[in-house]
């Protein structure tokens, strides 16, 4: 089939849709919603059988769904309608919720009812759930709704209110007002259903020392009290702990509210509040926490059957300079158990999406930033590549991009589960990119199909990865199944004919590769080109950073993701040479 996806932006749920569409032999094509006339000439040019849009904020004109068969994928169950669907599930404690699959009308989210799934509620932030079983769901019914739509007879579900199964209803956007928390009333389970019900937009208006702030990434903190609610007793790693009414809670990010002429982006809460914490007591955690405590930790560990498993929960898979050293001291704190696997967990929502472009624009020398954070990864990149006691495995839970899917190529073994997308390239934000890309990725696709995915800047499935053979094995896309077959790989892995030989195998490749072109040699390529990155007259990153970081929304659809000429002919200068000089 032709199928146009028409989205807002071409956000993670949007990517595996069009990888899973792409993997079933469609074709496809992109156009962002914000500008009319371009939707309308990508229409008229690509003829699409069927407009899917699986992240959509923007009302479809009518002259478009009158005329072209449009299906509007909603994170709700049947009959619930309005643009913040998963937040008030989570404020009303909802413990079934539901993606909905309905044809566009004239009124939002009223059209007829092309499929429907539900999946049992956890206590988790909206972006968390929204990765996680919106987008399983969402991929489930996009296959219904291609089965329906081969059948001639097949008809839609009008939303009928008077029927009791219909349990959804029309709920409007929620302020901040109905967001807001009440410290000396609400208890550490209230306030973070609330903190969980914005995250990872628009967040949650609070104050804190007189400075307007919103609010992200609530923890609970099973121990640390204090007397009275709202009083600032510990940090740990960026985020600070804040006392309630019967405990207390982590909160890991803060945004400045907007000021007259300025705003502001996410930074970790210490941060924000740097100058009002003199003296708070730091509570560190060991190198290698167990990962079953019950307290706010990015990095943490577990054993099992002589398989070690490290956790790096970043928040949005982004990695700072001091988060990549410490993750380079528990790594290194691994290597020293007695194991034979190693295993790469990455986080709960994201693998590694690689350097930390927020706080690099919120550094006083952002270029400098850059070549700290750079090298930092490239540090615990290089302890991977260069680990000769241990079988190391990266685990693809989660989606990974940048320098993260680069970190997880440099273990010996890569898997993932199954709708997990990796964006392997650096090009969309002005990077040639280092992480040992050179040396890593041609030595599993090769020098050409490198070259190829760096520059195409185009998504990847887990299949289709693993077809190329970028990945050595796909699992299951429910988590229980995934970690099933995880644990299952490991133990065959581990039988000591197969170890011992895997093991000799990798030692004696690493060391004929060192022969050939030393570690090194990758790396200071790498950097010299991140050096004209960081430095030079005619980067784009910078600009492209900062766009990012504040979140400036593209004028037109990127030329790589349409099947379509876009209408602006102006030039893209975003293109970096890959492994060898590419005419752009």
């Amino acid at each position: 089939m032709r199928i146009l996806l028409l989205v807002t932006a071409f956000n993670g749920l949007s990517q595996r849709i069009h990888e899973q569409l792409k993997l079933q032999g469609h074709s496809l094509s992109v156009v962002f919603a914000g500008q009319e006339n371009e939707v309308r000439f990508a229409i008229d040019t690509f003829e699409p059988e069927l407009i899917l849009c699986p992240f959509l904020k923007q009302r479809i004109p009518d002259d478009i769904w009158q005329k072209h068969l449009c299906i509007i994928i909603h994170p709700g169950i049947i009959g619930d309608r309005g643009p913040s669907s998963l937040d008030w599930a989570i404020l009303n404690q909802e413990t079934q919720w539901g993606v909905t699959a309905l044809q566009a009308d004239s009124e939002m989210d009223a059209g007829d009812i092309w499929s429907s799934k539900n999946f049992k509620m956890r206590p988790a932030s909206k972006a968390s759930l929204y990765r996680q079983e919106v987008s399983q769901m969402s991929a489930a019914i996009v296959n219904d709704i291609l089965e329906w739509y081969q059948m001639q007879d097949f008809k839609p579900l009008p939303l009928d209110y008077s029927d009791k199964k219909v349990k959804g209803q029309l709920r409007p956007l929620i302020r901040q007002n109905e967001r807001s928390i009440n410290w000396h009333r609400d208890s550490t389970l209230e306030i973070l259903r609330k903190i969980h019900a914005a995250d990872s937009f628009p967040g949650v208006l609070d104050d804190f020392f007189g400075m307007g702030v919103y609010l992200f990434g609530a923890h609970p903190e099973p121990v640390l009290k204090a007397d009275g609610p709202k009083k600032v007793i510990a940090q740990r790693d960026g985020a600070i702990c804040v006392s309630t009414l019967d405990g207390a809670i982590w909160i890991s990010h803060m945004k400045q509210q907007k000021e007259a002429g300025k705003s502001y982006f996410k930074l970790p809460a210490a941060q924000v509040l740097a100058e009002h914490l003199e003296g708070l007591p730091e509570l560190k955690l060991p190198p290698l926490v167990a990962h079953k405590i019950k307290t706010y930790k990015e990095i943490s560990y577990r054993e099992a059957d002589r398989v070690g498993y490290l956790y790096f929960n970043f928040h949005n898979g982004a990695m700072g300079t001091e988060q990549c050293q410490r993750l380079l001291t528990a790594y290194k704190a691994a290597l020293c158990r007695n194991t034979r696997i190693l295993v790469l967990m990455g986080g709960d929502d994201f693998f590694s999406n690689g350097i930390h472009l927020n706080h690099i624009e919120a550094s006083e020398d952002p270029a400098a930033e850059s070549w700290r954070n750079i090298n930092a990864i490239d540090d615990l990149v290089q302890a991977i590549l260069e680990t000769r006691n241990k079988i190391t495995l990266a685990s693809l839970g989660n989606n990974a991009g940048a320098g993260g899917v680069m970190l997880a190529l440099a273990c010996d073994q890569v898997v993932a589960r199954d709708g997990v997308v990796l964006n392997p390239h650096y090009k969309t934000m002005g990077l040639y990119g280092s992480e040992y890309w050179t040396y890593t990725l041609p030595r599993r696709i090769g020098y050409r199909q490198a070259i190829d995915l760096s520059q195409s800047c185009m998504p990847l499935g887990a299949q289709a990865a693993a077809d190329i053979g970028l990945l050595d094995a796909v699992f299951p896309s429910d988590p229980t199944a995934y970690q099933f077959d995880l644990k299952e790989y490991c133990r065959i892995m581990l039988e000591d004919d197969q170890y011992v030989a895997l093991l000799s195998t990798k030692l004696a490749q690493r060391d004929k590769d060192e022969l050939e072109k030393p570690l090194a040699r990758y790396r200071e390529e790498e950097l010299e080109q991140m050096k004209q990155c960081f430095w030079g007259e005619n980067s784009r990153y910078h600009q492209l950073r900062k766009n990012f970081v504040y979140k400036v929304c593209p004028t037109k659809t990127p030329q790589r993701l349409t099947q379509y000429p876009v209408i602006s002919t102006e030039a893209d200068n975003s293109g970096i040479a890959g492994l060898a000089p590419v005419a752009e």
